[in-house]
């Protein structure tokens, strides 16, 4: 593939809902653009972008992925993004190397959420939007329905280019309002027909198309307004700069699975998207921020906005490259680390496919391997100019599970696996819970951790099964009591003896609260660190369900000692007797974190969200208005009961609700819940 200059090149990130075609779609366009010499289906399992072994096995995208292919002069850099929510992270990476989101909607099912979250993240980053309804070539497709629900959803930049004249259900040929053809597809070819009369409803979609081209330049409003027809040109013109500047999306439609319509899309995206060359970003640079321009002549500068992870072949770096040129055999900084990288070679990516290239150019995307040290996100540039570039932003993971390995020995290749994985997928945590003794995996759902649990199987030979996570009770005491506790033990030659005299009592700490008031040397100085070790290590492990203890304040006020047999071990002994003793006296309770929950939703789903905070013994604390008719629900929750809250709330908002939880203090359990925590205690004790 031969290189282009920035000004054409289109970085264009395919984004919407699951299950429209996103992925189909680029594959009509690499095949009628002659990038493939065949035409891929997702069901065969043999698309370019859709390569990985998960992919395959579950017939959708999971990750993000490159495709270049070249149309009339001018490179598309294609970036498939995954439509499931739970693969939300390659969105990120999507948008990041991507200066036009193209939004692709079923003409079967309509506007969907993941559609309007697309529009949402697009819009949020200042990318330029056009529009793909898919699948016109289904009877239940419905090109206007949707058409309106977009106008209502999105606004007046909605903009048709690219109609269906349809005839009992069934599309008969395709308008291109800007020259005024029409085409009929048959085996994937067009043809061009005559205008056929579709009254005044082609009419109408004319006038709106004139009304947004006008509203993008006086000139142009000027001729509008004196009653001047606009030429192609100036059609073409005034939409081209409306997409850049984000007051006209463009809207084309067709089929990708028989390629209707795919011909006008990629003159679309030739003509009309972003090219590279006018992106423009800020960059910090020695604590000051500096404009970064897309030019060649300009000292390197490049994002990594995606990196992929393989045991066996090694790391591989996607960047976009935002001003100068990636060579292959240069030296680059990483201005997150500061450390020179060498760049031994640079490669353009199509698929699973890499094909080496002397270099990448201003606003191109390519890939650069065994980076060991560079993460997604970072900036690599000139060493004669380091700039810190705004890196991806990923969303937090929503899930929590317990993670186990099938065969007990092989928890070490369990973190080292996930460790890799985290490379190429910053939306994955992992966490060591040392009062649980669990390793916590989270991620973005329940499909989400079942591909990591798939990955580190086939990549990193090891199989783990999942587990809610045990929550982290605490315990403490509700009554003040004066406890004894002694150690004696005679096994010849020198005994073991300490007796020490405590008073245990709650206080506010969430730590052992340790104080002496020891008179008459009953209990010697020295021996009061002793007492108060032994009481630290005891309130590890609580007396009801062991849990660790808090809210403890001990007091040695008295005891005894013996001259040849006391010891700091002995009296480390009779302190952990009187706390056994103390804590069953002194009204021990079961603690359970609460945490604040602040929940975003849907205005229609506020009563489903209210009644499910209430079933998981929630309190409302408010609701707030936000943006785009938006409700947040704050409540506090006792975290015990919001294992699956995540999955419900994808269900309630379909996909439309977010939320956030944060620790806030510990309360009482509530008897029902202690008790069957402390049973189950005892039987997991009982099973060790």
């Amino acid at each position: 593939m031969k290189q282009y200059q920035a000004k054409d090149i289109r970085n264009i990130a395919f984004t919407g809902h699951g299950n429209s075609g996103k992925t189909s779609l680029v594959e009509a366009l690499l095949f009628l653009s002659g990038a493939t010499d065949r035409l891929g289906k997702i069901a065969d399992g043999n698309t370019v972008c859709d390569f990985d072994p998960e992919e395959i096995k579950r017939k959708t995208s999971v990750t993000t992925s490159v495709a270049p292919m070249e149309w009339k002069n001018t490179k598309i850099n294609a970036i498939d993004a995954p439509g499931l929510f739970d693969y939300e992270g390659g969105v990120s990476e999507a948008l990041r190397a991507a200066d036009t989101s193209l939004i692709v909607i079923s003409g079967k099912s309509g506007i969907s959420v993941g559609a309007t979250k697309a529009y949402k993240a697009a819009s949020k980053q200042g990318k330029s939007k056009i529009f793909f309804i898919n699948k016109m070539n289904s009877e239940s497709a419905d090109f206007y329905k949707t058409y309106e629900q977009m106008k209502t959803a999105y606004g007046s930049s909605v903009c048709p280019l690219v109609v269906p004249y349809v005839v009992e259900r069934k599309v008969q040929c395709y308008i291109n309002l800007l020259d005024g053809k029409a085409f009929a597809y048959a085996d994937g070819k067009a043809s061009e027909v005559p205008m056929p009369d579709a009254g005044s409803l082609i009419d109408d979609l004319k006038t709106a198309l004139y009304e947004a081209v006008a509203e993008t330049s006086e000139t142009f409003m000027e001729k509008y307004f004196s009653g001047e027809a606009f030429t192609a040109e100036e059609l073409s013109s005034g939409i081209s700069e409306g997409v850049q500047t984000g007051s006209i999306s463009p809207v084309f439609c067709g089929a990708s699975q028989t390629l209707d319509g795919v011909d006008l899309l990629l003159d679309g995206l030739a003509n009309l998207a972003a090219p590279a060359d006018k992106a423009s970003e800020t960059a910090e640079a020695d604590g000051r921020e500096i404009s970064i321009e897309c030019k060649d002549t300009d000292p390197a500068a490049a994002i990594i906005f995606k990196t992929v992870a393989d045991p066996y072949v090694g790391k591989l770096s996607y960047f976009k490259v935002l001003s100068g040129k990636i060579e292959a055999d240069s030296q680059l900084v990483d201005s997150r680390t500061g450390h020179t990288e060498r760049i031994s070679k640079v490669m353009i990516i199509k698929g699973k496919k890499q094909e080496d290239t002397a270099f990448i150019g201003a606003g191109d995307i390519g890939a650069v391997p065994k980076l060991s040290a560079v993460n997604t996100g970072d900036t690599l540039c000139s060493p004669s100019r380091v700039v810190t570039l705004k890196g991806v932003e990923f969303p937090a993971p929503t899930l929590y599970m317990a993670i186990y390995p099938q065969t007990k020995g092989d928890e070490d290749k369990i973190v080292q696996g996930i460790h890799k994985l985290l490379e190429e997928d910053p939306t994955i945590s992992l966490e060591q819970r040392v009062e649980t003794h669990q390793t916590i995996l989270a991620g973005l759902g329940d499909q989400h951790l079942d591909v990591i649990c798939s990955k580190l199987k086939t990549k990193f030979n090891v199989d783990v099964f999942l587990q809610e996570p045990r929550v982290a009770y605490r315990e403490t005491i509700r009554k003040k009591v004066d406890v004894e506790g002694k150690h004696k033990k005679q096994t010849g030659g020198h005994g073991q003896f300490g007796h020490v005299w405590l008073t245990f009592e709650p206080c506010d700490s969430d730590d052992l609260v340790f104080e002496e008031r020891v008179v008459g040397g009953s209990v010697p100085r020295g021996y009061f660190p002793a007492v108060e070790k032994g009481l630290r290590d005891c309130i590890q492990k609580g007396t009801l369900a062991g849990y660790p203890v808090v809210g403890l304040k001990a007091t040695l006020f008295d005891g005894s000692y013996h001259n040849v047999d006391s010891n700091e071990l002995s009296f480390k002994m009779a302190a952990a007797n009187a706390y056994k003793t103390g804590m069953e006296k002194a009204s021990p309770v079961l603690l359970e974190p609460i945490g604040v929950l602040k929940t975003t939703i849907p205005d229609d789903t506020m009563g489903d969200i209210i009644g499910e905070v209430n079933k998981k013994r929630g309190r409302v604390l408010g609701m707030d208005a936000a943006e785009d008719g938006m409700q947040i629900v704050s409540a506090e929750v006792p975290m015990a009961e919001m294992g699956d809250f995540s999955t419900l709330l994808r269900q309630i908002t379909q996909g439309r609700g977010t939320y956030s939880l944060a620790f806030e203090r510990y309360e009482d359990a509530p008897p029902m819940v202690a008790q069957k925590v402390i049973e189950q205690a005892k039987h997991d004790e009982e099973e060790e």
